[in-house]
């Protein structure tokens, strides 16, 4: 799962969301540096890492892309399960997509201090164009895709995934919708079991 999915998993507590958010821009022990939940959180980021690259219904949307996209299909099937999150927002979440996400943007402007140096400099680019909120659009995936391609070392042809979402949609959704309840369930087990 993308940003979108690891902040609405993380419930309410705000540094169990702060250490999701940041789990990819923490690397092995450096997760002693952090207090009791924001450690919890980037643990929770490894456990939904974990569930999602292992479930049978990630995999078929895996192997969709693998032909074209290869070993970053894994990485694109994760932003094409936030569209579907952010698409059907209202039936996840009460607060709207957009204030949901302002909040967010609010909320870990706090915690700039905390969290490591890469991840501050990517909620610049975040917080300016919006993404968590424009993951509803495929014109939002392809710019998020499109930004990755870039930053990558060599040729993903990521910038051309939204052309698969397209034409597989429903296949997708289908696929998203089979495997969140599970993933929800698999959070709130690990989040009752530590909290």
């Amino acid at each position: 799962m993308n940003f979108l999915a690891h902040i609405f998993l993380s419930g309410e507590n705000k540094k169990i969301t702060v250490g999701n958010f940041i789990g990819d821009f923490v690397k092995g022990s450096k997760i002693n540096d952090f207090d009791t939940d924001i450690k919890l959180g980037i643990q929770l980021h490894r456990a939904i890492d974990h569930f999602t690259d292992t479930h049978p219904v990630v995999r078929e949307s895996k192997l969709k892309l693998r032909p074209e996209f290869r070993h970053y299909s894994p990485v694109i099937a994760d932003v094409f399960y936030d569209h579907f999150l952010a698409k059907d927002w209202s039936a996840y979440s009460k607060i709207p997509l957009i204030e949901y996400t302002q909040n967010f943007y609010q909320m870990i402007e706090t915690f700039k201090t905390t969290i490591p140096s890469a991840a501050n400099h990517m909620i610049g680019y975040m917080q300016r164009d919006n993404w968590l909120y424009h993951y509803h659009l495929i014109e939002g995936i392809n710019r998020a895709l499109t930004g990755m391609a870039r930053r990558t070392s060599f040729e993903s042809k990521m910038e051309h995934a939204s052309k698969n979402l397209e034409a597989n949609f429903d296949e997708y959704q289908d696929e998203f919708r089979r495997f969140f309840p599970d993933l929800q369930a698999h959070c709130a087990k690990f989040l009752s079991d530590n909290t």
